[in-house]
Parts: structure tokens; sequence; C-alpha cells
């Protein structure tokens, strides 16, 4: 099977190893060509590191990155792919400026997903035109390689074929579904990690405990994986505050972002790939130890 992920960045990179892995052809696109470089680098990064984590082998890790190629343009990697996988910023006229190019590039077989954790996948789909049963939310969680879900969400006119197509695909890379049958703002997960989050940040604010505390108590409590204070520096303060902000015209004041946030983000201290967020991180992104830069 041949699949074409448009975007570059850390999802798009993991989405596409994961596919690589499963024995995909997999063409990768990004506005930015370094990005597409970044991401092969990334990609080369991550399975020397599982190489030496004897979680798979010199010869299958090097036949995943010979499965993977950079594309010039959206039709170049579009061309001839069974699957597309959109994975770009989180807005939406750029998704729709995305899917102009896929829908006029890819086959008519094509089964077209977008990665997006929180735009209602209808009004994605509105530029699609007679594509638009095709389209499905496909949401990888981070980082896609060890996450073991994929949240498939339906538009209004998604086609049970093409959910049924999705759950076969996301099996194939090893990952278990979950199918969000009403396209409802934040779907299934992101709303409960959203409002989770915020509950977090409150407590912060108010002195009720330390950010380390707060993460130690939902890890070792309540069995999270990643404290929700380190799992938005993780991926960046200033996306979960564009996330609440959409939640909070959908469902009013209890998604309103919180005075931290907004000037956290304002600051500049956006988390692990600023440097700093709600704890510091040094050159190597690795967090430092008892830093709690907004308490």
């Amino acid at each position: 099977m041949r699949v074409a992920v448009i975007g570059a960045g850390t999802m798009g990179a993991g989405i596409a190893q994961i596919s690589a892995t499963a024995g995909h052809d997999v063409s990768l696109y990004d506005a930015d060509a370094e990005g597409v470089k970044r991401a092969l680098a990334a990609t080369a990064a991550s399975l020397d590191k599982l190489v030496s984590k004897e979680r798979t082998t010199r010869a299958d890790a090097d036949a995943t990155l010979d499965r993977m190629s950079a594309a010039d343009s959206i039709v170049e990697a579009v061309d001839g792919a069974d699957v597309v996988i959109e994975a770009v910023v989180e807005q939406l006229a750029v998704k729709h400026d995305v899917f102009a190019e896929v829908v006029r590039g890819a086959p008519s077989h094509a089964l077209l997903g977008t990665n997006t954790s929180q735009l209602s996948i209808t009004s994605i789909g509105a530029a699609l035109g007679d594509a638009t049963g095709r389209l499905l939310g496909t949401h990888f969680f981070n980082p896609p390689v060890l996450m073991r879900l994929v949240e498939l969400v339906r538009g209004l006119e998604t086609t049970d074929d093409t959910v049924e197509r999705a759950i076969e695909f996301a099996r194939g890379l090893g990952k278990e579904t979950v199918v969000c049958q009403k396209d409802s703002p934040g779907f299934l997960t992101s709303r409960i990690s959203a409002i989770v989050r915020l509950e977090c940040l409150r407590m912060l604010e108010e002195g009720v405990a330390s950010a380390g505390d707060i993460d130690k108590a939902l890890k070792l409590g309540l069995n999270f994986p990643m404290g929700p204070l380190e799992l938005g520096d993780f991926n960046g303060l200033d996306t979960y505050l564009h996330a609440l902000e959409g939640l909070e015209v959908s469902f009013g004041e209890r998604f309103k972002p919180t005075t931290t946030l907004k000037n956290l983000v304002a600051a500049g201290r956006l988390g692990r790939k600023s440097g700093q967020g709600i704890y510091r991180y040094g050159p190597d992104g690795r967090r430092i130890d008892g830093s709690e830069g907004s308490s």
C-alpha cells in the first residue's frame, strides 16, 4: 500500500514512521523542505534507539527508512496513494488549501484522513466536493510510534466504508481504534484531556500544590502515563491554548483558559520546544529536575 503524509512535524513524522514500519511505501511532504529533512533524520534516530533496545533489527530499521521518501509537492506526494494523512497546522483555511491539492492529485479511491484533534471534520470536508465521503478524522497521539490508540472521527458525510477502511488501516499499523460517531468539538479524548489539564492549571494557580506534585499525583494515583502539566509542555502550551479557545466557543466557561496559561504563551514560554513552560528544559530537551518555571 502507498501512504502519503502531508506535514512533517512531530505528528506527521511519527505517522510516516509507523506506516513505513508496517510495510507501506510512504511519501512525506511539508511546505518547509527542511522540515522533511528533519523528520527523516528524527526517524533514523528513533529507529536507532529501537535497535539499541532490541525492539527491532538493524535490517528492519534500514528497510523502514528505504520505504520513506520526500516529495517536492502535495500532488507528487499523493500520486498513486491509497491513504493520505494530513498532519498540518490546526487552521481550517490551511487544511482546506491542503485538501484541495490532495483531491486534485490523489486517486479517486484514496482514503483521506485528517490528524486534527479538535477541528470539525465536516467543516474540513466542505472543501472536498464529491470526495467528502472519503474523509474522516484520524487522530493519532504523541508520540505516534509509542501510543497505541487512533481516534477515528466521522464527519457528517463520512461513509461507513470509509470508517471500515480506516479501522483496517489503523489496525495494520498495530493500533487500537475508537470511533467518535458525532462530529463534536474535541471529539472524545481531546475534550476529556483538555478539562483535566485545565483543572491541574487551576490548582497550580491556587497554590494547592506544586506542578511536580500535581503531575506525580495523577501518574502514581490515577495511572496517567504522563502528568497533565508536563504533557502540556511536551505538546506545546500555545497548541493547548488554541485548543481551549476553540472549546470555549463551543462549550462555554468550563473551558476558559487560565490567566497563567495565557501569560506563559504571551511570554513565549511554550514548553519543551522553547526551553521553558510549566517546567524548564535543557538544550537537549530534557526536563531540569526541580524546575517549575511558572510557580
